[in-house]
């Protein structure tokens, strides 16, 4: 099953992070064999530290690395889940990233690699995630 990377690990790498690039390098490598996936959503939160479109790109190897839209399906998926959220009491009226990217996920039944699982856990119950938590 492919893995969808969520932002934080591509960002851990590209600033070197003193507390988490040696996790997120390796936990990436430990996924490669699986197939690595990134959406326009990652890309977008990510890029938003480079000025120009073709910097943000340098900074990530895209070799290796699949790109995949948003399907349909996953994007309904999240609004759903986002209406769970407020009905619950969550107080953001936009569609937060990680529920689009919980969804895509959910829908591709894909895995997803990060540090901050939160949403994927409470949204996305049944999305296989690679945390610190459970891979040290």
């Amino acid at each position: 099953m492919p893995v969808l990377v969520d932002t934080n690990v591509l960002v851990d790498l590209a600033v070197s992070d003193p507390d988490w690039a040696e996790w997120s390098r390796t936990a990436l490598g430990q996924a490669f064999d699986r197939g690595l996936v990134i959406n326009p959503i990652v890309f977008s939160e990510f890029s938003v530290r480079y000025e120009t479109y073709d910097a943000a790109m340098d900074a990530i190897d895209m070799e290796e690395f699949q790109r995949e839209n948003l399907p349909w399906e996953a994007a309904f998926a999240a609004g759903q889940a986002f209406r769970l959220y407020r009905l619950r009491g969550g107080r953001r009226d936009k569609v937060l990233p990680d529920f689009l990217i919980g969804a895509h996920a959910a829908i591709r039944g894909y895995a997803i690699l990060t540090r901050d699982p939160g949403t994927y856990r409470s949204y996305f119950p049944g999305v296989e995630l690679i945390t610190p938590e459970t891979h040290p």
